[in-house]
C-alpha cells in the first residue's frame, strides 16, 4: 500500500513536470542567429512547487482525503486479517482435537478458509488499484487547476517563462523572481470561491 508521502511526492512531481513542459513549449530561443526577439531581455520568474503544494488548500484537502481513505483501507484489511487468523486458529484446534465428524468435513472447512483468504487478497488488490486510480485522478485535477490558473495569471503578467523550483533542481534562483506566494494566494482564492 502506498503511503501518503509517496502520493504527495507523485503529485508534486507530476505538477512540476507539467508546468516545466508547459513553460518549455511556449517559446524557444535560437542560439545560432540572434533575432530581435532573441536579443530582448526575457521576463522569467519561478514557483517553488514544494511550498505551493504545502500551502495550496486543494492540495491539502486532497492529501487529507487520501490519507483518510488509506487509513480506512488499512483498517478494513486489518479487521479481515484478524478474523481470518482467529478462524484459522479455531480450525487448527478442531483438527488437532479431532472435532470434525469426518475427514471430508475437515476438508470442507479447510477449503472454505482457503477461499476466504483468497477473497481477502483479492479485496486488497482491488482496494489498492482503486486507491491508486483515484490518486491519479486527483493528481490530474490538481495539475489542471494549477496549470489553468497559471495560464490565466500569465495572461495579465506576460512572463516569457514561469519555471518550477522543486527541491534543489535550480542551482540558483534570485528570490526576487519567486512568485510562489502570488500563485498560492490566487489558487486559494479561486478554490475558495469554487466551493
Amino acid at each position: 500500500m502506498k503511503t501518503i508521502k509517496k502520493f504527495t511526492f507523485i503529485a508534486t512531481a507530476v505538477a512540476s513536470l507539467f508546468i516545466f513542459a508547459q513553460c518549455n513549449s511556449e517559446k524557444t530561443v535560437q542560439a545560432t542567429e540572434p533575432s530581435a526577439e532573441s536579443t530582448k531581455q526575457l521576463n522569467i520568474v519561478y514557483v517553488d512547487l514544494d511550498s505551493l503544494m504545502q500551502k495550496y488548500n486543494l492540495a491539502q484537502d486532497i492529501n487529507k482525503e487520501m490519507m483518510r481513505k488509506e487509513e480506512n483501507i488499512k483498517m478494513t484489511l486489518s479487521k479481515k486479517a484478524d478474523e481470518m487468523k482467529k478462524e484459522q486458529a479455531d480450525f487448527e484446534y478442531k483438527y488437532k482435537n479431532n472435532v470434525f465428524a469426518t475427514p471430508e468435513r475437515a476438508q470442507e472447512e479447510y477449503n472454505r478458509l482457503a477461499k476466504k483468504q483468497q477473497d481477502i487478497l483479492n479485496l486488497e488488490q482491488r482496494l489498492t488499484v482503486e486507491f491508486e486510480q483515484e490518486g491519479i485522478a486527483k493528481n490530474k485535477a490538481l495539475r489542471d487547476s494549477i496549470s489553468n490558473f497559471i495560464k490565466e495569471y500569465n495572461a495579465t503578467k506576460g512572463y516569457d517563462y514561469i519555471l518550477t523550483k522543486l527541491g534543489d533542481n535550480l542551482l540558483y534562483a534570485n528570490e526576487a523572481l519567486n512568485i510562489t506566494q502570488e500563485i498560492v494566494d490566487g489558487l486559494n482564492s479561486k478554490y475558495k470561491t469554487a466551493e
